[in-house]
């Protein structure tokens, strides 16, 4: 990937255009982004991103929800959306032939949806089913359960389903109010990665979005939230599993600063030779699913450590996990644990520039939240220039002396850091 090869543009009415060529392929991928998510909407229209995500693909002026279906697969392509904390996505994978039917069905959910009233209804039944699925799955559980607690009375707080209580409250009148004033051009970016050429996308693009020239009310983000620690649990006697997350304030996803946390966390719990991996796994057969993981924000960011152990291991996993913790932070990683976790990245990272689908959402994000575009030679050399040094010092900030986060479902009695909170 060069700059030669990545143009960006932007059009008339204010959308964002990114385009990479990649002339070896025969598909192409093309995501229209909102940078718009649930740490966007008022308190009592938690849900309504992921709720308009839903309803879009259930007709349009000119589609139904059928039509829309067979629209995708008679052209043998792949369509779905997704909704974050900070942005939502629409994209279609296709191939390079039938860029033009994509966009336009891209660009007729996105513009004109119904909002069709029974519809809404039926999709509501649908959410509500999905935020009670997270209920039986307690990794997506214990995910929601921190960072409600971690991030308190602040919307990156908040679940991106909503609740059940916000989605029986959105009426459609509320939900197409604040699609009207999210979901114009300016805040709209449109990438695409694969065989394609930049021109011609533009005219496309120009043709079916061009004459959008909505203006909607400034959304501004709530202001960046403060971490709270301690412990929150949510008993569930029939789990057999203890399911255990622990969170630490990390870094905003522009900070530079990040690239030593990759590795940091790479070599803590990201592989299955990493530190918690063999630990708790490996050498003492404590959990089946172990790892360690960074979520990062505009304005914010954690670092988590998931394991999923019996009831009455659950204290000795903590042990475990805040030991390694303590000692990277003392004593910091070896050489050797830091060359490896390089590698890793360095493979994962050109594994996933062989897809169409990863490139164009690597595109949007770098766009997102850095407002430019980086190559893969150069995120390949800052990964590179990562020290032994600079991951210790990350550790000696990251794992400072003092008080964490912790949620725990399932059998949380036996548990005895839910009564006495642990720390470093």
């Amino acid at each position: 990937m060069t700059r030669e090869t990545i143009r960006k543009e932007t059009l008339p009415n204010g959308i964002t255009l990114i385009t990479e060529r990649m002339p070896h392929v025969r598909s192409v991928t093309i995501g229209v982004w909102l940078r718009r998510g649930s740490r966007h909407e008022p308190a009592a229209l938690n849900g309504a991103s992921h709720f308009i995500e839903h309803l879009v693909f259930k007709g349009t002026e000119s589609r139904t929800a059928r039509e829309i279906a067979l629209s995708v697969d008679s052209i043998g392509g792949q369509m779905d959306a997704f909704t974050s904390k900070e942005y939502t996505c629409f994209y279609a994978r296709v191939l390079d032939e039938h860029l033009a039917e994509a966009v336009d069905l891209l660009s007729d959910i996105v513009l004109r949806p119904l909002f069709d009233a029974e519809e809404l209804e039926r999709e509501r039944k649908v959410i509500v089913e999905e935020i009670r699925m997270v209920e039986d799955s307690p990794e997506e559980l214990v995910y929601d359960l921190l960072v409600d607690h971690f991030y308190p009375g602040h919307p990156l707080g908040r679940p991106i389903q909503g609740t059940v209580s916000t989605v029986r409250s959105l009426s459609r009148s509320r939900l197409l109010a604040f699609f009207r004033d999210v979901y114009v051009p300016g805040n709209l970016l449109i990438v695409t990665a694969g065989n394609v050429e930049h021109a011609a996308v533009s005219r496309l693009l120009r043709k079916a979005f061009g004459g959008w020239r909505r203006r909607g009310r400034p959304v501004t983000a709530a202001k960046p939230p403060r971490a709270r620690f301690g412990v929150v649990t949510r008993a569930k006697k029939d789990l057999e599993q203890l399911h255990l997350l622990l969170g630490l304030p990390a870094f905003p996803e522009n900070d530079d600063v990040r690239y030593p946390l990759y590795v940091l966390n790479t070599l803590l719990g990201g592989t299955m030779s990493s530190r918690l991996f063999q630990k708790i796994r490996e050498q003492r057969g404590l959990a089946y699913s172990v790892y360690s993981a960074t979520n990062a924000f505009l304005d914010a960011g954690v670092m988590m450590v998931y394991a999923g152990t019996s009831p009455r291991q659950g204290d000795e996993v903590l042990r475990v996990v805040l030991a390694e913790m303590d000692d990277l932070r003392r004593r910091g990683p070896t050489e050797a644990e830091v060359r490896v976790a390089k590698e890793h990245l360095r493979g994962s990272l050109m594994l996933s520039l062989e897809s169409t689908s990863s490139r164009m959402s690597n595109l949007a994000r770098q766009e997102i939240y850095y407002g430019r575009q980086l190559t893969s030679a150069e995120v390949l050399r800052r990964v590179d220039a990562v020290t032994v040094e600079e991951a210790h010092e990350v550790a000696q900030r990251m794992f400072r002396d003092g008080p964490v986060a912790l949620a725990a479902v399932g059998r949380v009695g036996a548990l005895k850091a839910a009564r006495t909170g642990p720390a470093l």
